[in-house]
């Protein structure tokens, strides 16, 4: 179990980085935009990917 965690921590920070790696410019814009959300709006963003997130989770876990 514990090997999983740290597989997914690591695989979730290699897709953390793709984006300021390959587009740095695009992901500073994107950020000052979210930025500028108000927290309500940053909390349904937070809520969409855990849901997502776990709906994925679910279909691989499934097969």
């Amino acid at each position: 179990m514990g090997d999983l965690f740290w597989g997914a921590a690591a695989l979730m920070l290699v897709f953390e980085g793709l984006m300021p790696f390959l587009a740095p410019r695009a992901w500073r814009d994107t950020f000052r935009r979210v930025t500028e959300l108000s927290d309500g709006q940053i909390r349904f963003i937070g809520l969409g990917c855990m849901v997502a997130g776990l709906l994925l989770l679910a279909i691989v876990r499934g097969r």
